[in-house]
């Protein structure tokens, strides 16, 4: 085995890898051999990514799309697609629930697994106390770990996914969530009743969720970094501008993935971002421009593709069902035909509540990046 590089980096753990197992090593580890032919990886982290040396792969993918977001794009991709987004439910938080404990025992059949295979649940929604992830897990017997993230929770869920299959504390994780237009619209905006009319910077919440199951197999997507983001706020009060609010965090995320891992735009098929939708994505791509990076010919973001373009979506789609049914449905599809070979998944969240925008915060946001091969 040749050198490739070596960094040295202080206050590192070190870690002995026999090469004789014959695993390749991925790319961008800081490593060298030493005199007893063994490699020494001298980090699996730097600045804010983790790489992964085992590699999670993506064993199954599941999508259930609304009435509205089957006209698009993805309704030839879905798994399922609604005509009533009611769902055959009483309320349209149970249509919600329903739609993600789907995608999950979807995601879960396809991946060729049992429930009993699978370790860990993780996954959270939009709704206070993520009653949609909450409700959805009680109806299996495996854990669950309830996250919130925001409209970013696909790509932190599936960032905690593969660093618990990476380190061999679990063998199999589902990553999913999901969300409901009327369920988000009423809880953080207006009552549906009222007819509010909607201003030009605004985004349509998807009515929709996703899941895939992330496991130690070794066939299907890899996973093989993931970069944590940081809380950004740029002081932005408008709680019906979302992508204004939320650029800020994925320019900062993706720019720090390139740095960490000494990769350029052009190392990349597609820099996939989750709802920044059409404001938002012009303005990410002016962000990463002005420090150097110019990402406008490989970034495609989930909210301005998932709805046809009219007049009634404004700027696009949001919500946490956006990239979650996106990802995991015309994304991944293309991803394991060969059309894609290498993608960074990099999701948006805006961190507000109605108790915050009501006291005149600023709406400090989030990004999350996962990086995908096949």
């Amino acid at each position: 085995m040749s050198v490739l590089r070596f960094v040295p980096i202080k206050r590192v753990k070190i870690t002995l890898i026999n090469i004789t197992d014959g695993a390749a090593l991925p790319p961008r580890f800081l490593y060298k051999k030493d005199a007893f032919e063994k490699t020494i990886i001298i980090s699996m982290k730097k600045g804010n990514t983790v790489f992964f040396k085992n590699a999670p792969r993506i064993s199954g993918y599941a999508a259930i799309c609304g009435s509205k977001e089957k006209v698009g794009v993805i309704g030839g991709y879905a798994d399922i697609t609604l005509d009533d987004d009611m769902y055959a439910e009483s309320t349209f938080e149970k249509a919600e629930c329903k739609m993600l404990t789907n995608a999950i025992s979807l995601a879960i059949e396809k991946s060729g697994f049992k429930e009993r295979d699978i370790d860990v649940l993780i996954s959270g929604d939009l709704l206070n106390q993520i009653i949609s992830a909450s409700f959805s897990a009680r109806d299996y017997d495996f854990p669950f770990v309830g996250v919130y993230s925001a409209c970013s929770t696909m790509s932190e869920s599936m960032m905690l996914a593969a660093m618990m299959v990476n380190a061999g504390y679990v063998k199999r994780a589902v990553a999913a969530t999901g969300s409901h237009f009327a369920s988000a619209e009423r809880q953080y905006r207006y009552p549906l009743e009222q007819g509010t009319t909607r201003p030009p910077q605004s985004q349509w919440t998807v009515t929709g969720a996703g899941g895939c199951v992330i496991s130690d197999a070794k066939e299907g997507v890899k996973i093989t970094s993931a970069t944590m983001g940081r809380v950004c706020d740029l002081g932005v009060t408008d709680v019906n501008n979302m992508g204004a609010a939320m650029a800020p965090a994925a320019a900062d995320t993706i720019m720090r993935h390139f740095m960490d891992t000494d990769t350029s735009p052009d190392d990349y098929d597609m820099i996939l971002t989750g709802d920044l939708g059409a404001l938002g994505s012009r303005i990410v791509k002016d962000l990463t421009w002005e420090k150097g990076f110019d990402i406008s010919d490989r970034h495609v973001d989930c909210g301005e593709i998932i709805y046809k373009v009219i007049e009634d979506e404004f700027q696009g789609g949001s919500g946490a069902g956006c990239s979650a049914v996106v990802l995991n449905s015309y994304v991944l599809s293309k991803m394991n035909s060969g059309l894609y070979k290498r993608i960074l998944f990099a999701a948006t969240g805006a961190l507000l509540s109605t108790v915050s925008s009501g006291q005149g915060e600023s709406i400090p946001c989030i990004s999350h990046a996962v990086e995908l091969e096949y």
